[in-house]
């Protein structure tokens, strides 16, 4: 019986796959021979989840893999309509970023509610100017996005006392609709967007709902930089609609060096690093191998994306 062939979509350092020696044929493509390896893979490990390549590279000729992963909570950077029509099953890597993401936002909450920037920056002028901050306990924070990760950022807030609702796409127990977003807005003063990126999610954090906000919210993005119209949320921050913002992601990555975002007072930018604890790559890696075994033995996957919402769906 021959081996299946693994093709993995190379990024360094390469996943750790000894466990599947002597069990898998593994190929390793760039993005530039992607397309002509793919008619010859049984499974596609997108170790480079920051490319595009599998979006390009899937329409045409040949067989496609039955099945492909990506090491990334998003899959909009591989879902083209060619790969939502087929029957190649999607997964991603729920469970391993969720808790890492959820304490960076706590981190940046306490941040900013205890100005921490300010009191850096007055550090390195050498000044001394004592301030009042704001309590963290008792304040409201809106979480739009009620997967996994959005989730996971509710409960943490909640540990430190803020009252927190979550938005998902419909209303159900413990999670309200999108259609009661704009009210909740007028409340929060915590805004954190965890949404997937969709095409009913794209651009939704714009003027009309930065205006919305109180010009005491703050509002942070660990979701996806295209949920945001950048130059709206310039001028929200900088005309104190809002009393300030986090982005942790950006609609282009790396930000460039001479983009506007680096020099907005009261943003704070980050690149791209909240679920980057130490040892996350070994974590995808091990998580990898543990559904190719599954795979392997016939059984049902975990993480199974609804290609048609984008998304793996949560059962409540």
């Amino acid at each position: 019986m021959s081996l299946p062939t693994l093709l993995v979509l190379r990024a360094d350092p390469p996943p750790r796959l000894g466990r599947l020696t002597g069990r898998v044929r593994v190929r390793y493509a760039d993005e530039s021979a992607l397309a002509a390896e793919l008619p010859s893979a049984d499974v596609l490990l997108v170790w480079d989840f920051t490319s595009d390549a599998v979006r390009a590279a899937w329409p045409g000729e040949g067989r496609r893999p039955g099945w492909v992963h990506t090491p990334s909570a998003g899959v909009d950077r591989l879902l083209c309509p060619e790969l939502v029509a087929s029957d190649t099953v999607v997964t991603n890597a729920r469970g391993v970023f969720e808790e890492p993401i959820a304490e960076y936002v706590a981190g940046l909450v306490l941040a900013m509610a205890k100005d921490l920037p300010g009191t850096l920056e007055l550090q390195r002028e050498r000044r001394w100017r004592h301030r009042e901050v704001l309590p963290v306990a008792g304040s409201r924070a809106v979480v739009v996005g009620a997967g996994p990760i959005g989730r996971a950022v509710a409960s943490t807030l909640r540990a430190l006392g803020v009252r927190t609702a979550v938005v998902g796409r419909t209303a159900r127990p413990r999670i309200h609709g999108v259609d009661e977003l704009d009210l909740l807005l007028t409340r929060a003063d915590w805004v954190v967007c965890a949404a997937p990126l969709t095409e009913s999610t794209r651009g939704m954090f714009d003027a009309r709902r930065f205006g919305l906000m109180q010009p005491s919210a703050r509002f942070v993005n660990v979701g996806r930089g295209q949920l945001v119209v950048e130059d709206d949320l310039m001028t929200a921050v900088a005309k104190r609609w809002i009393a300030g913002a986090a982005l942790d992601v950006f609609a282009e990555e790396p930000l460039p060096p001479d983009s506007a975002l680096w020099d907005v007072p009261g943003l704070i930018v980050s690149p791209h690093m909240s679920g980057d604890t130490v040892g996350w790559r070994d974590r995808l890696g091990a998580q990898f191998v543990d559904m190719f075994e599954l795979w392997e033995a016939g059984r049902p996957l975990p993480n199974v994306v609804d290609k048609k919402r984008g998304y793996v769906p949560v059962h409540d």
